[in-house]
């Protein structure tokens, strides 16, 4: 079988992409990827080695301003790529490409949403706006278009029904990771580890940050940190080590006692889904997708309450033992559950039935 993937170099879709385009290689099936928004860098491509058809462009994509033209273009351009390549599938991780021409079956997988994160983080209705219009006029053809759906959450899948008319063959595959990546033995210190993009209200890490007075704290993410003074280094400052590679940040997380999961949106949640498969206690923003992906096996602070995500950091570092039962559950949790083998294997499936014209 030949597929043809989409993707984009931003955030936690293209690690998703990495882990599901190496085990369909391993499954021997070829693929075409194809990249879309912002070109990756040399580190961020090192693992295709050659075994991949892969296709960089820069267009803009749906979710970003003044992009109508690129939508255009590009889904002229994935038009020539299909028609160059043959595939017998199409995994599309942006929901605009679900319009595309053609009769090739198609999956689109719904990572998020820009209409449900307005929802979430905002607490009130999108605007009605020009930009809002089209944006969901694109989501909506591109929904229409689908062959499948998929959410990596059945909280994401909601959100989108929410939003959106929605076909019937709509289904939830969890995102995995590959516990082979991580190593969660290593001693611990006493240290709490935050991931996010610094300016996104979504990952609010400012939480962890302004706990800094307490606890030994760092965070990774892009950006610049916008909740206060310029951090500084030393005692009673969040230590802010900005943008890092995959293997920083498994590095980081092998040292870190507790991972603070501040997201108040999340449509599953990779960050914490590394923390976990490195031994980390998980401290976790009350919001229903960390509920559904983590049940008894995390501890929760009041939703967006840093007294709270204090109290429990507070609690754990007090308690040794419990913060490596918490450990415990959560590795277990996620080797069992939440493994990139385990994802790759139900999309497997799931290509079976697509290809297939049976039902999903």
């Amino acid at each position: 079988m030949r597929v043809l993937v989409t993707t984009d170099a931003v955030g936690g879709v293209w690690t998703y992409t990495r882990e599901l385009v190496t085990g369909l290689l391993q499954n021997d099936i070829e693929v075409t990827l194809v990249s879309f928004g912002a070109l990756p860098t040399a580190a961020q491509t090192a693992w295709l080695d050659g075994k991949v058809d892969f296709r960089p462009v820069p267009f803009r994509l749906e979710w970003m301003q003044d992009a109508d033209g690129d939508i255009q273009e590009s889904s002229r351009y994935l038009e020539e790529v299909i028609a160059e390549t043959s595939p017998d599938l199409l995994h599309l991780n942006q929901y605009c490409y679900g319009a595309v021409r053609g009769d090739v079956p198609r999956i689109v997988v719904a990572h998020s949403d820009v209409l449900s994160w307005w929802t979430q983080v905002k607490g009130e209705v999108p605007p009605r706006s020009p930009w809002f219009e089209w944006y969901r006029h694109v989501v909506q053809r591109g929904l229409s278009g689908a062959t499948a759906i998929v959410a990596p959450s059945r909280w994401m899948l909601d959100a989108l029904c929410g939003q959106y008319r929605v076909p019937n063959f709509a289904t939830v595959i969890y995102n995995g990771r590959d516990p082979r990546l991580f190593t969660p033995k290593l001693a611990k210190e006493t240290l709490t580890v935050g991931v996010g993009r610094l300016w996104d209200e979504a990952k609010q890490v400012n939480l962890l940050a302004g706990l800094a007075d307490e606890f030994h704290v760092v965070i990774a993410g892009a950006g610049t940190y916008s909740g206060g003074p310029e951090p500084r280094r030393d005692a009673g400052e969040a230590t802010f080590v900005g943008t890092q590679s995959d293997q920083q940040v498994a590095a980081l997380l092998a040292r870190a006692a507790i991972y603070g999961g501040t997201s108040r949106y999340e449509p599953f949640g990779l960050a914490p889904l590394e923390a976990a498969l490195s031994g980390c206690a998980l401290v976790l923003n009350e919001i229903p997708t960390f509920h559904e992906i983590w049940g008894e096996d995390a501890l929760y602070f009041r939703r967006d309450d840093a007294t709270s995500l204090a109290a429990c950091i507070r609690e754990l570092q007090a308690a040794p033992a419990l913060r490596r039962d918490y450990a415990q559950r959560a590795w277990s949790r996620a080797v069992s559950r939440y493994s990139a083998d385990r994802m790759v294997n139900e999309y497997l499936q799931l290509y079976s039935q697509v290809a297939a014209g049976v039902a999903v």
